[in-house]
């Protein structure tokens, strides 16, 4: 083979397999977080029941070291305080004030855009005190949530942080783990949810506005509510056209429309609450 050709044909090559390597780098996410996909799991051993793990605890002091960081002593029922994963954007955690003794539901709630994990809280503490069901709301590393603005990330491994710390704090029912949102945050759960569908069984959406693509795991079920005079996010533009998605895709939805503006009303952020405390 002449020289010359051999070097053009050896010159494409090189030049080609560039090419695919940096298309390969470009298009491929290895970071944390990148699938949507949580790792965090309640704990399959045995857990102490809440109330009686804070009893234990009651006589050592917050300085023991065989106190300190051990598994339901930092969080007593009734109490709602920040997990301590970061100085600036946390986590909160609500814990209902008559535990039955039994592992507990836990509910993730998300923020919309600008907000936060202790304001959304109060949009939903009162309906989850009322169904025995404990609240953990992180925040967003940015002004919302990574998926709203591109692909899944750091939002993703901060959410698994906080899962994890609760995990190992207080005893959750692996079969009662939920997860929900308003506005931004709504979207940003369904989206959640439907990636981590082995995780959450149920999902909960006030006023959503579409769905982030991820590739689905188990069969959640949803309960989504919006206003039929939202302004922020309209009704027909979005629940009225991701409700007929999903249950084209074989999800049972419970569709819950209300008069108002962009919002969270009471009675349904109680009526959300009683939907994913119920057993089955």
């Amino acid at each position: 083979m002449p020289v010359g050709r051999h070097q053009t044909r050896l010159t494409s090559c090189i030049a080609f397999a560039a090419v695919a390597f940096h298309a390969c780098t470009v298009t491929t996410d290895f970071s944390p977080g990148s699938d949507g996909r949580l790792t965090a799991r309640p704990a399959s051993a045995p857990h102490p029941p809440l109330a009686t793990t804070q009893s234990a605890a009651a006589g050592k002091s917050d300085t023991d070291p065989a106190a300190a960081g051990t598994r339901g002593r930092d969080f007593a029922p009734g109490s709602k305080q920040t997990l301590g994963l970061d100085r600036s954007r946390d986590a909160v955690l609500q814990l209902p004030a008559n535990p039955t003794g039994e592992p507990l539901p836990l509910f993730v709630m998300l923020h919309g855009a600008g907000g936060s994990g202790e304001g959304v809280l109060r949009r939903v503490a009162a309906a989850a005190e009322a169904a025995g069901v404990a609240v953990l709301a992180p925040d967003s590393r940015d002004s919302t949530w990574d998926g709203i603005r591109g692909g899944f990330g750091p939002d993703v491994a901060f959410i698994d942080r906080a899962l994890a710390r609760v995990f190992e704090s207080v005893p959750v029912n692996p079969a009662r783990v939920a997860i929900g949102g308003f506005s931004d945050g709504a979207t940003y759960a369904l989206s959640l949810g439907l990636v981590n569908g082995d995780l959450f069984h149920r999902v909960v959406a006030f006023s959503p506005g579409f769905l982030v693509g991820g590739t689905p795991q188990g069969k959640p079920q949803f309960f989504i509510s919006h206003s039929k005079a939202d302004q922020i996010l309209p009704i027909d533009q979005c629940s009225r056209v991701i409700v007929p998605q999903l249950q084209r895709r074989g999800y049972q939805v419970t569709f819950k429309e209300f008069d108002g503006g962009h919002q969270v009303p009471h009675d349904m952020a109680t009526e959300a609450m009683s939907w994913f405390a119920k057993r089955d």
